[in-house]
């Protein structure tokens, strides 16, 4: 079943973390020893999945299985411990780790869904940037410990630098450009995650205050969405196959780019194009940008369901992605191009060091360039904005 980005269901206090105790850590590596989790992650992407692999060969080093179970949207393993929850299954659930963020923690979190809290226990913890990254907030939603982050991403846009030397900074720079040069910009098709952060992004470089956002969708959504909806009319017919098809991915959409289909693309990691062009996605002409009022950035998490059958096992394996050596690997751009969600002044000299010496690619923004990541609208908002874009516009085939 598919549950509901917002459900309706009343909060209520979240249950206490059942044994293995995360603060009792000997205790926790000796219940994982033996365990096989089952990681419900975005399977879309190779060099994502490559990651995930590695991580799996880590965590065998600490007598962990790792089993990547491949998701096209989140939805569906929230649903299914919904699903196990209402059927009584209270241990020994199908979902042992998911990879998530946004409406889909802010739902389970609101259901009594999670296990924990655990994140702050985990070793590793340690060397998490909490004061200079949004790492203990989760699209405005506190995270009180049951997620842990993994990755930090920011809205980019990828251009051609040589079909594309100029690419419009602004949505309204964007839609003249596109309305200049019809079939040459799309967008992944929402309710897709990339999608529906087009229409987010858009929305805050039209708004006039996006600082509205940050609270639940009101009774004024219609007046702050009229000039997104105005725009987004506009801007339609001029798209990629005049509006009436999308790609259904993110990856998908870099494949339009690579065959010369498309001039612009948008990501949601600052070292996509790098890895790309690494990987023969891209050509090397690709470079990256961002709007000038800056763009949406975030984090990614893991949570532990409430009913994991292998709850050890899981919070292991946060730990290993916290540990410096896997976050320098999701960083390097032809492996992930990620951003980081460690303190360089909390790491030892050496992991420091291995930091300030990757080279991060011809393709990638440097932070400086990157700027101050806009904050994330509250979870309310993407699932609105992506179910009125269904209504709209349709789901094209």
């Amino acid at each position: 079943m598919r549950l509901p980005l917002l459900a309706t269901l009343a909060l209520t206090t979240l249950p206490a973390f059942a044994q293995p105790d995360p603060a009792d850590w000997p205790a926790v590596l000796a219940e994982a020893d033996g365990q096989t989790v089952y990681w419900h992650a975005w399977g879309g992407s190779t060099t994502t999945n490559d990651f995930i692999a590695w991580i799996g060969e880590q965590a065998a080093e600490k007598g962990v299985t790792l089993e990547h179970v491949k998701l096209a949207d989140t939805a569906d393993a929230v649903g299914l411990v919904l699903s196990e929850k209402a059927a009584g299954k209270d241990t020994g659930g199908a979902v042992d780790l998911i990879w998530i963020n946004g409406a889909n923690f802010a739902s389970m979190k609101e259901q009594d869904l999670l296990f924990g809290p655990f994140a702050e226990d985990l070793p590793n913890w340690q060397f998490v940037d909490v004061e200079g990254k949004t790492v203990t907030t989760d699209f405005t939603v506190p995270t009180e410990g049951y997620e842990s982050p993994w990755a930090m991403a920011q809205v980019v846009f990828i251009h051609d630098g040589e079909r594309l030397p100029n690419p419009p900074p602004s949505a309204l720079e964007l839609l003249e450009w596109a309305t200049a040069h019809p079939g040459r910009f799309t967008f992944p098709q929402p309710p897709d995650f990339l999608g529906t952060t087009f229409l987010k992004q858009m929305l805050i470089d039209l708004v006039a205050d996006p600082a509205v956002l940050q609270d639940p969708v009101g009774d004024d959504y219609d007046e702050v969405t009229a000039t997104l909806w105005a725009f987004m009319d506009a801007l339609t017919p001029v798209l990629w196959r005049q509006g009436r098809a999308y790609p259904q991915t993110g990856p998908r959409q870099l494949q339009l780019m690579n065959d010369g289909e498309v001039d612009i693309a948008i990501s949601f990691s600052p070292g996509e194009a790098t890895a790309a062009i690494a990987n023969f996605e891209l050509p090397d002409t690709a470079r990256t940008y961002v709007f000038d009022k800056g763009t949406l950035g975030n984090a990614s998490f893991v949570a532990i369901p409430f009913n994991a059958n292998a709850a050890a096992g899981a919070m292991v394996v946060a730990d290993i992605i916290l540990s410096p050596e896997a976050q320098l690997r999701a960083q390097t751009p032809d492996i992930l191009g990620y951003g980081t969600v460690l303190a360089m002044d909390k790491l030892s000299a050496e992991d420091r060091a291995a930091f300030d010496a990757l080279d991060l690619g011809v393709a990638t923004l440097s932070p400086a360039e990157l700027g101050q990541a806009l904050p994330e609208p509250h979870p309310s908002w993407a699932e609105r904005l992506s179910a009125d874009w269904v209504a709209r516009y349709g789901v094209a085939d």
